[in-house]
C-alpha cells in the first residue's frame, strides 16, 4: 500500500528551502505558495512547493529595469 504524502508545517517548509518563516508567510499572504489551511494552521505538501518552485513561482517580484 502507498503511504500519503505528509503535510508539512511552516517552518518544515521553510527548512525545506532555505528560506525563513517570514517569507513562507510572506508568500501565503500574496498567495504565491501552494498552501492549505488546516485549522488555524498552514500546511504544505513537499511536491507542489517543489513544483511551484521549479515552475518559476519562487522568483523574486522585481521590479524590470528600464534601458
Amino acid at each position: 500500500m502507498i503511504e500519503p504524502e505528509r503535510w508539512y508545517s511552516v517552518e518544515e517548509i521553510a527548512s525545506h528551502l532555505g528560506v525563513s518563516k517570514e517569507t513562507i508567510y510572506r508568500w501565503v499572504e500574496k498567495e504565491k505558495v501552494p498552501a492549505h489551511k488546516v485549522g488555524r494552521q498552514w500546511k504544505f505538501r513537499v511536491s507542489e512547493v517543489d513544483e511551484w518552485v521549479t515552475s518559476g513561482g519562487a522568483e523574486e517580484d522585481r521590479p524590470k529595469k528600464v534601458k
